[in-house]
């Protein structure tokens, strides 16, 4: 039996940017990639910690270092510049691996969302 477990989490980071023009996706500092155990084109769920909302897009690179959080086409109208938000991966795993998996959970500041 698989079960889904999370994978990874950055909790709370502010939102820097919104492209509704763009194709979609949420553009993370690659810095903040690394830091979680993400990957380009990898599953997220986004949950807006200023009015609730929650959706599923995938990563796309931002530039390293430059504390970059830009919600990207659709996603841009679930949050503001400056909301803080909570981005999350899933993995499956077999369920006795998944007894012992422990996730990449990071805390950036949220006034840079530079790692502290």
């Amino acid at each position: 039996m698989f079960i889904e477990v999370l994978k990874s989490k950055i909790h709370q980071v502010s939102v820097t940017d919104a492209n509704l023009t763009y194709i979609g996706s949420v553009t993370i500092d690659e810095d903040l990639m690394d830091a979680a155990n993400l990957i380009e084109n990898e599953k997220v769920q986004v949950l807006n910690t200023n009015n609730g909302e929650r959706l599923e897009t995938y990563v796309i690179k931002g530039k390293r270092g430059s504390g970059e959080i830009c919600l990207n086409g659709p996603a841009a109208r679930k949050a503001a510049i400056g909301d803080v938000v909570i981005i999350i991966s899933y993995a499956s795993l077999d369920f006795e691996e998944a007894k012992h998996f422990k996730p990449t959970v990071i805390f950036p500041d949220t006034k840079t969302n530079k790692l502290i």
